[in-house]
């Protein structure tokens, strides 16, 4: 049968169902180290961006991932693409939500260049770019706030610190403690205690360096692991220079740290197969995990 003009065409067939909405992507569940809630990405020669939200910290940036933006602070090993590429996007829609200009560290040695690159995408884009960059050199220190402190080794070590009472003062009353404290008598003694420790891109030797005592004894080494199995070996990993996991449980001992979040790996593995057995096989004391 037709239809005449204006009249719908008659059909035994049941109307079309009305399409459902698109399913939202199921949310990953938080891994927490060491109570520190973590989130992020990190894939070889893809992204690495690895975010500490209850400091507001990001360490690396990647291709800027959504939960990136929320972190007020961000710290850039260096600069490969694949650490820095979302570095204007990640200023630009924190400026679009209207939250506060990031912080941003850099190598001393890329800050000049890092400059640059927003300039170059402030002429392009016509937009601010409202930031606070800041240029560390190895051994500097910044505050981010009154308990927590960052230090560049190779790349940047977050420290918070705690107040004890200096011994002259333990058992005294809280209201004359807070007197003193009032009057500008210094009633504490500043007790570092390094917590997260970030390595970026790095071959093992890290481990080796003196100067980088802070870093083995963090609660959580952040360190990458690019390869994980005897396909690659240890001297292919350090002639690209990067880390081979064999490194880093054979140098177990030497790591005092709590935890260790093994980041970075070759896109050719199923990581926690690799780690599961090499760690288990070699003993180490030490809770590993993986960002993938």
């Amino acid at each position: 049968m037709e239809a005449t003009s204006g009249e719908p065409a008659s059909t035994s067939s049941p109307p079309a169902p009305t399409p459902a909405p698109p399913s939202r992507p199921k949310k990953k569940s938080q891994m927490e180290v060491e109570g520190y809630p973590v989130e992020g990405i990190s894939i070889g020669g893809q992204e690495t961006c690895v975010i500490f939200p209850t400091l507001s910290v990001a360490f690396d940036i990647g291709r800027c991932p959504q939960r990136a933006v929320a972190q007020e602070f961000l710290f850039i090993s260096h600069a490969h693409l694949d650490h820095i590429g979302g570095l204007s996007m990640y200023v630009a829609t924190r400026g679009l939500f209207r939250m506060r200009p990031p912080t941003i560290f850099v190598p001393a040695c890329v800050a000049d260049l890092v400059a640059r690159l927003f300039e170059v995408h402030r002429a392009m884009d016509q937009s601010e770019l409202a930031h606070k960059l800041v240029p560390l050199e190895v051994g500097q220190e910044y505050h981010l706030r009154k308990d927590l402190k960052v230090r560049a080794f190779r790349t940047y070590h977050a420290i918070p610190s705690q107040q004890k009472l200096k011994q002259e003062y333990l058992g005294l009353p809280g209201s004359e403690i807070k007197k003193l404290k009032l009057s500008g008598v210094e009633i504490t003694n500043t007790v570092t205690t390094p917590e997260i420790a970030f390595t970026g891109d790095t071959m093992s030797d890290f481990i080796l360096d003196p100067d980088n005592a802070d870093v083995l004894k963090a609660k959580i080494l952040v360190v990458e692991s690019t390869f994980l199995d005897d396909s690659i070996s240890i001297e292919h990993a350090k002639e690209y220079g990067h880390t081979h996991l064999l490194e880093i449980v054979s140098q177990s001992d030497k790591l005092e740290n709590k935890a260790i979040l093994l980041i970075h790996f070759s896109a050719r593995y199923t990581v926690e197969v690799g780690i599961s057995y090499h760690c288990l096989r070699a003993g180490c004391q030490q809770n590993f995990y993986s960002c993938n």
